[in-house]
């Protein structure tokens, strides 16, 4: 089952993770907060992620699907931007990195579970 729940779910547990793992990983302190951010970036990874998979299928085939990597990177800085630097804030692109393999990582550990 990798549904529109399982991608939201994996992106409130990712979000928040990345909030508790990483020191440049801030939020306002709110739990609403976490949820939306999480609830938008589960969107993002239903709806956008497999287009652009389809799109760059070239160049993913050429790296061995590690440009994966790069379009979930963009995605959560996507996720960053849309929301106001006092609400959720992501600093520097290690921290970014890092909060990308977190998601992704959850990701795939709900969809193994659910």
């Amino acid at each position: 089952m990798n549904g529109l729940i399982v991608k939201v779910i994996s992106g409130i547990i990712g979000i928040s993770a990345s909030i508790y793992l990483l020191p440049m990983v801030s939020y306002d302190g709110e739990i609403k907060t976490i949820l939306l951010v999480g609830a938008v970036t589960g969107l993002l990874l239903f709806f956008i992620r497999p287009l652009l998979s389809l799109i760059t299928l070239p160049i993913r085939l050429i790296t061995f699907n590690l440009f994966s990597i790069v379009i979930m990177l963009s995605l959560i800085w996507l996720v960053n931007e849309l929301f106001p630097s006092y609400m959720f804030n992501i600093v520097g692109l290690n921290n970014l990195f890092f909060s990308t393999l977190i998601i992704w990582g959850t990701e795939k550990l709900t969809s193994a579970i659910l």
